[in-house]
């Protein structure tokens, strides 16, 4: 069975909720009505990166977001897959993920581990702790934000926690475009696993931005990628090819993470 994914790739309004919040219910709602089953927003797309106004227009707890998430999810039936947003907290904000499913209950919250410093977010932002596993419908699935996908590591130990889709929600800028595509088709073959990857588009006070959302399959072949401009990225994927890869070529069962593990201590005695 086939499920149908559509990125929004929104040029986000900088330091603007209420106006980014209206453009999403638009986009939501074109997607929907088009059939998608998953709906993915990009990074911090309720306020662009106007960092230096977190304190006046961070979401409280992401309790907007989580609302506006759950209603939208309700309301046209599908998975939502809500970005990230800035979230205040009493230890600081952070860049939070928020996933609710087609009854618009909220099944996922990741904040972002890897602070992105060529960006600031360093000095604005405070890092997560947590994991970004959930499920929908009974499929394994792991989120993860934009700088993230620069640790393979980290993309690895949910893999290894048996993530079959690997949604990355970004503000990734045009100059580093390359870099991009390459990480992301590598994360889906080492993986074996599909990549949704929502990227913004536009450009804000200090960045433009590469657009270029991806949907990539368990081989690393790209089903569909859109180009720089803002739009709906929309694709078919089909969850059972993930097992039919991963037992082709059986890279979880031939780890020897002991040997890793024996070799980085002997690397370590010798340097």
């Amino acid at each position: 069975m086939t499920i149908r994914i559509a990125c929004l790739q929104l040029d986000i309004a900088f330091g603007d909720p209420a106006k980014n919040e209206q453009q999403a219910e638009q986009a939501v709602e074109s997607a929907a009505k088009d059939g998608a089953d998953i709906i993915v927003l990009p990074e911090l797309w309720t306020t662009g990166y106007d960092l230096t106004r977190l304190d006046e227009i961070a979401d409280e707890g992401a309790e907007r977001a989580k609302a506006l998430a759950s209603r939208l999810a309700q309301t046209y039936g599908v998975h939502f897959v809500a970005g990230s947003v800035a979230k205040k907290t009493a230890a600081g904000v952070t860049n939070t993920m928020i996933v609710a499913n087609r009854h618009g209950q909220i099944v996922g919250e990741y904040s972002k581990l890897h602070l992105f410093q060529l960006m600031d977010e360093h000095l604005y932002l405070q890092p997560g702790n947590e994991p970004g596993l959930f499920s929908l419908d009974g499929l394994p699935c792991a989120g993860v934000i934009c700088y993230d996908i620069r640790f393979p590591e980290w993309i690895r130990a949910h893999a290894l926690a048996g993530a079959e889709v690997l949604f990355v929600v970004a503000e990734w800028p045009l100059p580093r475009l390359h870099h991009w595509r390459t990480l992301l088709m590598a994360r889906a073959i080492e993986n074996q696993c599909y990549v949704v990857a929502c990227n913004r588009a536009g450009r804000d006070p200090n960045n433009v931005f590469a657009g270029h959302s991806l949907i990539i399959d368990p081989w690393g072949e790209i089903i569909a990628e859109a180009d720089e401009k803002p739009g709906i990225l929309s694709a078919d994927i089909d969850p059972s090819l993930v097992a039919d890869v991963r037992a082709r070529i059986p890279v979880f069962a031939d780890r020897r993470p002991h040997d890793y593990e024996e070799a980085a201590k002997k690397f370590f005695k010798t340097y």
